[in-house]
């Protein structure tokens, strides 16, 4: 594999698992130094044990400071960043929208709008002081569809699109380029421990029924197309909201 990474440093958030861990893997084996992000400590240290060059920080991303504190260890292990996955989230505030609490909905906003504001406020700077650089955070398709059920997780994944596109703006002249990612169904163990009621089997079947394609895609697909993005192979791609779904959003 290529080593296009080489000598950059790259953030990876919700990293110990799914499509986070895919891409932490994907860009270190093309020759990143990788900062991982998660809560949890022990399997985000054995992470990177495995990883050629890589450091583990424990990050709550709903909470600045944790944010803050991530973007300066990145840079005070190894001096730069030059790319950020902004990749934790979750659907929690299921059901018919006048039954959404008003706790459900802050802390649906907190942890899948407010942790991508964060992110975004310290690792633009860093960037910036690297002299440009890529961030891709993760909106999922309800980013730009709806669905019943799910409307402060579909809010807060259009929030996510809105805030890609204005920093991207706002930062392109720096040499940043800012991309959202519209993700369909993906085989990770969130998806699986969502699908109640039914088999691990069950659910993914289910779930790649959804796409005109007829199945869901690996975690390692949605990392290859991460690492184009981090990468300088992409330097004309920003304030996009991209699609790799399956064709779940093209009706």
């Amino acid at each position: 594999m290529s080593e296009r990474f080489a000598a950059k440093v790259i953030v990876v958030t919700g990293a110990t698992s799914g499509m986070g861990r895919a891409v932490a893997e994907r860009v270190a084996s093309e020759g990143a130094k990788v900062v991982l992000a998660a809560r949890g400590k022990e399997s985000g240290e054995e992470l990177a044990e495995l990883l050629p060059d890589a450091i583990f920080v424990p990050t709550d991303v709903t909470v600045e400071a944790d944010v803050a504190s991530l973007v300066h260890q990145a840079v005070q292990k190894y001096g730069r960043i030059d790319g950020v996955f902004n990749n934790v989230g979750a659907a929690t505030a299921m059901g018919p929208l006048p039954t959404v609490s008003d706790e459900d909905w802050n802390a649906e906003l907190s942890l899948n709008l407010s942790s991508v504001f964060y992110g975004l406020k310290h690792e633009i700077p860093a960037l910036v002081a690297s002299g440009g650089g890529a961030i891709v955070n993760n909106a999922s398709n309800l980013g730009v569809v709806g669905a019943a059920g799910m409307a402060a997780y579909s809010a807060a994944k259009h929030g996510v699109v809105g805030l890609t596109r204005s920093a991207a703006l706002e930062h392109a002249a720096s040499g940043i380029r800012v991309n959202a990612l519209v993700t369909g169904g993906v085989d990770t163990p969130l998806l699986r421990r969502n699908m109640s009621g039914v088999s691990p089997e069950e659910a993914i079947r289910f779930a790649g029924g959804m796409h005109p394609v007829g199945r869901i895609a690996a975690p390692q697909e949605i990392a290859a197309f991460v690492a184009f993005l981090l990468s300088d192979d992409a330097t004309f791609i920003t304030g996009a909201a991209l699609a790799i779904d399956g064709g779940l959003t093209a009706a």
